[in-house]
């Protein structure tokens, strides 16, 4: 019988370990599993590379995380809090940390293509700028493109609205931003879901994330 739910935050956080890459899903506080990376740093785990659409809000785990110093590289399109200065900026400019920047549209694609097993595409998107430096720039139809490569994960954490014991997984609204995509694109996935449903409740017509993609799934209530 096919049961990928844990009923732990230490059973659904197994195994990541020091070093690893991890992809963490959501738009801002919308679908980011805040309860998965407080699991992840309960289990100490250091030297981390986190790829989020924005690294922290200012005041969250991830901003823990950096505190801890257990953050090596961020990959996001957003490293700063909402306002003012954060950790992020007193680490970075200590040289504390890496970091890579990516415009939003381009982080998206770069996740998409590691899920569907694509080995890079052309964007015009950072042409002519500090970010296409070091990277293969081609003309087409007389534009300049830049080749950006894949994105994958050795774990991605994601949050959904509801989940199922074969993993199958619905979001709400803004929580799906990334969610779906780094579903695909990690070694290992782990799931953290408002509601745990019984196999059958979720409209098919309704799953976002089939189960295939899933290996764990823990229920967080709200």
């Amino acid at each position: 019988m096919i049961n990928k739910r844990v009923t732990s935050m230490a059973q659904a956080v197994q195994g990541i370990k020091d070093g690893d890459v991890l992809l963490i899903g959501g738009f801002g506080t919308s679908g980011r599993p805040a309860d998965l990376l407080a699991g992840v740093f309960e289990l100490g785990v250091k030297d981390l590379t986190l790829v989020a659409n924005n690294s922290t809000t200012g005041s969250d785990v991830i901003a823990e995380l950096m505190r801890a110093n257990r953050v090596r590289k961020l990959v996001c399109s957003f490293p700063r809090g909402l306002t003012g200065d954060t950790i992020f900026d007193e680490l970075y400019r200590a040289g504390k940390i890496e970091l890579e920047l990516v415009p939003q549209g381009t982080l998206a694609e770069r996740i998409r293509a590691g899920a569907a097993g694509i080995g890079g595409f052309f964007t015009r998107t950072a042409a002519g700028t500090e970010l296409a430096r070091g990277k293969e720039t081609r003309l087409i139809d007389g534009q300049e493109y830049v080749l950006e490569k894949p994105l994958l994960g050795d774990v991605a954490l994601i949050q959904a609205k509801k989940g199922d014991r074969w993993g199958n997984l619905v979001y709400h609204r803004g929580a799906r931003v990334n969610n779906p995509a780094m579903a695909g694109a990690a070694k290992l996935v782990i799931a953290q879901v408002n509601e745990f449903v019984e196999l059958g409740e979720l409209d098919p017509e309704h799953i976002v994330t089939p189960g295939v993609f899933i290996d764990r799934v823990i229920e967080v209530k709200k």
